[in-house]
Order: structure tokens, then C-alpha cells, then sequence
């Protein structure tokens, strides 16, 4: 029988997330590039007073081979306090779990045992592309009237890519989100504005064009994704293009507000052709004359560090230098502190984004990087390789977990030796200083690699609210 009082891991406002109790295991992402055995969740003990504190303590393994597990999420969250779709009777209790290359989604159960979740269904390629018309499903997240899932393309792998909706109780595919896609194609990550009815979108690239790896006569050719999309959530029709340039080549992660009232984000663009920098664009709407129109503006841009030859893998040699490849980025559920994975140079980065429009550089920490190979505190004589990649904020924005592998056709290109597998944990203070902390780092054996985090209970990523 359903509850008839919400979930407790529900929360009307951010501020009543961030009061809410700690996350004790944290749900991650392991997929097994060699496809000699199946992806799989992991659950790691997040809970300090625990003598497996920091330590993988469940597993749960998808039923073939071959996933490439991705962003995984629940099924359930506090939009479904909204009160234009209210269904407080519902639980986080689901995990989904897409693969982008095979194309299945597994659904995990959590409530009988959080550390030992039960596949409970398994949705084949088939279905979804019958249904849908797309594959290379990527990215999910909990709406109020469904479970949204991003996919990469078409089922023939090439585009469009999109949105398509499962239902949250019995995870049925509902079909394609879009109405009228107007001029996109590509695409990646998506996220709303509640308070605003918009959605926003993100472009990569199709499948045929990133899953044997980045492909350098695209990628110079300005080919890869390099626009957001603006759209009305409801009605489900494409509103803007909001280009950045050809030259920002692959438009990614995004980042909105998470007060509703605030209509503005960031975006993360993973490199530029011009310098081999990456950036952080903002979009806003700007109401002040009456349009409501939205815009996209630069306020954050990462230089390229200098490398001798011999340390860089073979695609960048020529260049010479490493560029920071901004591949995650997470905001604070109070919307003022923004982190920012640079896979390449392996570096984390945080900035005081009080004010949107001009962010301020606090800090960073290092660890691995293509040719720094910095180690955790823990092991200091252990080089390490990968770098910040997937980042989650503890919803009191007082933990950071990071792991560093990114997508396994692409982590053979910039790490040719091999992604070593890890996740790490910083402590912050309460100006926003960074620790890592000793107790904390997990190595992923017989060659698992680690990727999106989830949070018991929810996290910065994983909620989207309708109240202040």
C-alpha cells in the first residue's frame, strides 16, 4: 500500500535539504571495460562512526555484459511535492540505471536492503527503441510527472538524440518527450526551471560519434556539440538556440539554480579550439525589457597548463600543453559554491558564485591529472591517474565526492595506461575550505572504474524544488 504521508527524503526547499541528516552509503557506478564481466552498483559506506567507513560494502551486478553504466538516478525526489503534479505517495526507493551501449535501463531496488540492491526490471534496447525511436540512453532524472531519461541518438546510432519518459511506478516507456524539437540534434545533458516551466538542454555528440572514442577530424572540424537549448517544459516545444560558438566544443554538464524563484545556471564546455581551454558559460533569462528572453554569456575560462612531449599521450603531443577538460561540474544546494572537475590536469576547483554573473576562484586541490599523477594524502608515495571527473555535493554542502574515470573509449585515449580506479572525498570548512580527508579513499579492483555518485537521501544533483 502506498504512504499516505511523503517520503521523508522529500523536501520542500532547499534549505530543508540542507537541514535534513547525513548520507550514511552513497550508490556508484562501476562499469568493467574489458566486458569480461557486467557494470555494476556499488555502495559505500559513508557513515564515519562505521568501522567499513569508506570501504564498498554491497554490489549489485546488471544482468549482461557490456552496460557502460553512465548518470543513474532515483526515480523519486522532492519535485513530486509540486503542486502542479503532486504525488507525495511515491518513494526514493528506485534507482535507474541506463547503459549507454547496450541501451538497457536496469531498476534497482534499495528499500529491503540499501546495500544490497535487487534488480527488480530490466528495460532491453529494443523496447526503448520501438518506443522512443532513440538509443544510448545517458542521463536520468526524477521529474514530477515521470522519470526523464536523456538518450545519445537514434536507434541506428546516428541523431537526432533526446528525452523520453518512464513512468515512476512501473517504469513503463512512455515515448518521446518532444512535441517539436525545432533545431536540435545533438545531444547530452538536461535540467528545468520549475518555477519557470523551462527546460534546458545540452549537446555532445550522436553515438556513432563518441563511442569508439573523440574523433580529432570532428572534433577540429567544430562538429561535436557546441549549443543550449531552450524549451517550454509543458508543452514540450523547443523555445531558443543559444549557440556558443564552434569553436567550445562539447557543451556538457549543467548546473541550474535550485532555488525556483532564480532563473539561471551553468554550463560546463570541455574545450575550446582556440587554446585548448575550457569554460563555464552562464545562461539567464533576461527579463528587464519585457522579452523574457535567455541568454548565454562566459563568466569562467580555464587555461591549458604547458607539457613537455614526452609525458602527453599521442593526441595531444603536438600541442604540448594539457588542457583542463572540464568534464563535471555540481552546485551547492545553497546556490553559492560551484565545483569543477578538470579531468585533465586533475584538478578540483571551487568558485563563490553568490553572484552568478562574476564568479570567484576560492581554491582547488589536485590529484592524478594525464601528466601530474599527484596521490591521495592516504597513499603519498602512489602516483595516481585519471583526475576529478563525476563530483557530488552532500546536500549540506559540507562533503565533496569525486571519482575519475569518464567514459572507457575515452579514458584509453587521454590515460593509455589504463584508468587505476578511485574515489575520493574532501571535507569543507565553513569558508569553503578544502581537505581532503585520510579515512576516505576507494580503490576499485579486478578493473572496475567508477563513475556517477548518487546519495543515500538524495543529494545537490539529484533534487529539483518548487518552493523556497
Amino acid at each position: 500500500m502506498p504512504s499516505w504521508l511523503p517520503d521523508p527524503t522529500f523536501y520542500p526547499s532547499p534549505k530543508d535539504a540542507m537541514e535534513a541528516p547525513r548520507e550514511q552509503l552513497g550508490y556508484v557506478a562501476m562499469l568493467n571495460p574489458a566486458r569480461k564481466r557486467p557494470d555494476a552498483i556499488g555502495v559505500v559506506d559513508m557513515d564515519r562512526g562505521s568501522s567499513s567507513y569508506g570501504h564498498l560494502v554491497g554490489q549489485v551486478d546488471m544482468t549482461g555484459v557490456g552496460d557502460e553504466l553512465h548518470h543513474f538516478g532515483w526515480n523519486a525526489c522532492s519535485s513530486h511535492l509540486c503542486a502542479y503534479a503532486p504525488s507525495p505517495h511515491m518513494e526514493r526507493r528506485y534507482l535507474v540505471v541506463p547503459g549507454i551501449n547496450s541501451s538497457r535501463i536496469t531498476i534497482l531496488d534499495t528499500r529491503e536492503n540499501p546495500r544490497r540492491p535487487e534488480v527488480v526490471k530490466v528495460i532491453d534496447a529494443d523496447t526503448i527503441a520501438r518506443k522512443t525511436g532513440y538509443s544510448a540512453p545517458h542521463t536520468t532524472h526524477c521529474g514530477p510527472d515521470g522519470v526523464y531519461v536523456n538518450a545519445l541518438g537514434a536507434a541506428d546510432g546516428g541523431g537526432p538524440g533526446g528525452i523520453f519518459r518512464l513512468d515512476h511506478e512501473t517504469f513503463e516507456v512512455k515515448g518521446p518527450w518532444e512535441a517539436d524539437r525545432g533545431g536540435q540534434y545533438l545531444s547530452y545533458d538536461f535540467w528545468w526551471h520549475l518555477g519557470h516551466d523551462t527546460m534546458i538542454t545540452s549537446e555532445w555528440g550522436t553515438p556513432n560519434m563518441v563511442q569508439d572514442g573523440l574523433d580529432p577530424e570532428l572534433l577540429l572540424a567544430g562538429k561535436y556539440g557546441h549549443a543550449l537549448h531552450v524549451w517550454d517544459l509543458r508543452r514540450r516545444t523547443h523555445l531558443q538556440t543559444l549557440d556558443l560558438g564552434k569553436e567550445h566544443q562539447m557543451v556538457l554538464e549543467l548546473r541550474p539554480a535550485h532555488d525556483p524563484t532564480r532563473a539561471y545556471g551553468f554550463a560546463g564546455v570541455v574545450i575550446s579550439l582556440e587554446d585548448l581551454s575550457s569554460s563555464i558559460w552562464l545562461w539567464f533569462r533576461e527579463a528587464t525589457n519585457g522579452s523574457g528572453a535567455w541568454r548565454a554569456k562566459k563568466v569562467i575560462q580555464i587555461p591549458a597548463e604547458p607539457a613537455s612531449e614526452e609525458d602527453l599521450p599521442d593526441m595531444l603531443k603536438g600541442f604540448k600543453a594539457v588542457p583542463p577538460l572540464v568534464t563535471d561540474l555540481n552546485l551547492s544546494l545553497d546556490d553559492r559554491a560551484l565545483y569543477v572537475s578538470c579531468w585533465g590536469t586533475g584538478e578540483l576547483r571551487r568558485y563563490d558564485v553568490s553572484d552568478p554573473h562574476h564568479p570567484v576562484f576560492t581554491g582547488s586541490v589536485r590529484i592524478g591529472g594525464i601528466t601530474g599523477r599527484r596521490p591521495h594524502p592516504s597513499r603519498p608515495n602512489r602516483p595516481l591517474n585519471g583526475g576529478p571527473q563525476m563530483v557530488e555535493i552532500s546536500r549540506d554542502g559540507r562533503r565533496v565526492y569525486f571519482t575519475n574515470s569518464l567514459y572507457s573509449p575515452w579514458d584509453e585515449q587521454f590515460y593509455p595506461d589504463g584508468i587505476r580506479s578511485w574515489m575520493a572525498k574532501l571535507d569543507i570548512g565553513p569558508t569553503g575550505e578544502m581537505a581532503f580527508d585520510p579515512r576516505f579513499f576507494v580503490e576499485f579492483e579486478d578493473g572496475m572504474r567508477a563513475h556517477q555518485v548518487r546519495l543515500q537521501g538524495g543529494d545537490a544533483s539529484s533534487d529539483s524544488f518548487c518552493y523556497t
